[in-house]
């Protein structure tokens, strides 16, 4: 097996395993700041105990913490955006996130422009555009997950700079501990700008301890070092952009489980099936061009 198609299986489970995110924040009945403050605690608690102590540089970890910290608040503003709207919307909104890398990878990473990965990323635009206006009282919704799907375009592109030379679990460990404290600090300022409607609660208790060990285990700790080891054999734009499938996975799973599908209309189905073409067209391209 090629380094591509073993990076496109990697990538494609990792996804899988992102579907479940969505469900999780809505079945934590946690406000953001929790959930997320908790899952990098389990998630750098499950690491230590497989893999202790993280093998790299004091530089190393700081960088890393940093891509630690962008995640961080990309979760908070997804869920932020869960708690506003519902599943389906926030984890549409996350299909940005292509888009915005292809206007930040090159920027960042020094590459070539390009005008192909553009027009993909704008077909997703579009359909987005046509699931936005579908219900104007997700518009609050709406607007906090544009901005976490910026932001989780930028740790992609960071954590792929950040992470080469690294093994996978040291760099995962690096961000979860070093993001924890770095989030620690964000929260304040984060519950200033986007002030939720749920208190913050210090202890969790009964089903929400299960349903964050679980998302730590398998939506986490499962996901990311899928994640870290796709983006050594691929670009981040194409690990960004086939992860616009995630809100496929996750709608489908919050149709049976919330019956969302009766909030949904024919806008909202004409913009996922813009979504998957922009995928399955960057697929087929990285593939030919292997």
């Amino acid at each position: 097996m090629n380094e591509t198609k073993k990076g496109f299986i990697q990538l494609h489970l990792s996804v899988i395993l992102a579907g479940f995110t969505g469900l999780f924040g809505k079945l934590i009945t946690l406000n953001e700041v929790d959930i997320v403050w908790y899952r990098m605690l389990f998630t750098s608690l499950i690491l230590f105990v497989f893999t202790g102590l993280p093998k790299v540089s004091g530089r190393k970890f700081l960088e890393l913490s940093g891509c630690g910290a962008l995640l961080g608040l990309h979760w908070m503003l997804f869920y932020g955006s869960i708690k506003a709207s519902n599943v389906s919307i926030g984890v549409v909104c996350f299909s940005l996130i292509g888009f915005f890398t292809a206007i930040f990878e090159p920027l960042i990473l020094k590459k070539r422009f390009s005008w192909l990965e553009m027009l993909f990323s704008l077909i997703t635009v579009v359909g987005v555009l046509c699931i936005f206006s579908f219900d104007a009282r997700y518009r609050y919704g709406i607007m906090i997950g544009v901005v976490s799907s910026a932001v989780c375009a930028l740790y992609v592109i960071y954590n792929k700079r950040a992470s080469v030379g690294v093994r996978s679990r040291d760099v995962l460990m690096s961000q979860m501990s070093g993001g924890l404290i770095a989030v620690s600090a964000i929260i304040p300022l984060y519950l200033s700008f986007f002030p939720s409607s749920q208190p913050v609660v210090v202890i969790p208790e009964g089903s929400n301890i299960w349903y964050m060990l679980c998302h730590a285990l398998f939506c986490t700790v499962g996901m990311y070092l899928l994640q870290i080891q796709a983006l050594k054999r691929l670009s981040a734009f194409t690990v960004n952009l086939t992860y616009n499938l995630e809100p496929c996975y996750t709608i489908v799973l919050a149709f049976l489980i919330f019956g969302e599908g009766r909030e949904l209309n024919f806008s909202f189905y004409l913009g996922i099936s813009l979504i998957i073409l922009s995928v399955m067209l960057q697929t087929l391209r990285v593939g030919k061009q292997k």
